[in-house]
């Protein structure tokens, strides 16, 4: 299992998983009380409970660069470009725009 720390305007919104059914994204408690706090995307709402889906939400795929610039990262970083979640966790700590995602760690194989 691979986690990775969503963060938004470099404050932590919230932590994605990949799971082997899938994955989990699901907003921190401390995000949500905040009087602040704003959803990461459209399709993903503040809510308490967490987003399940087998495939990687769009709106984290579309942080994944594209063209020659994903050639490079996957160049550079041995990637494969099938590994969405490897991609996310390489390329996206410092997008453009708010969102950034930060690996947590790799836990053991579940």
């Amino acid at each position: 299992m691979r986690r990775a720390g969503v963060q938004l305007n470099g404050r932590l919104a919230g932590v994605l998983e990949e799971r082997d059914t899938g994955y989990v994204f699901s907003y921190a408690l401390e995000y949500l009380a905040s009087p602040d706090a704003v959803a990461v995307s459209l399709s993903l709402p503040l809510q308490a409970e967490p987003f399940e889906d087998k495939r990687l939400f769009p709106f984290f795929d579309g942080l994944i660069p594209e063209g020659w610039l994903l050639d490079i990262a996957e160049q550079t970083w041995k990637l494969d470009a099938r590994d969405r979640m490897g991609l996310l966790m390489s390329c996206c700590r410092d997008c453009i725009g708010a969102v950034g995602v930060v690996p947590i760690g790799e836990a053991d194989d579940e």
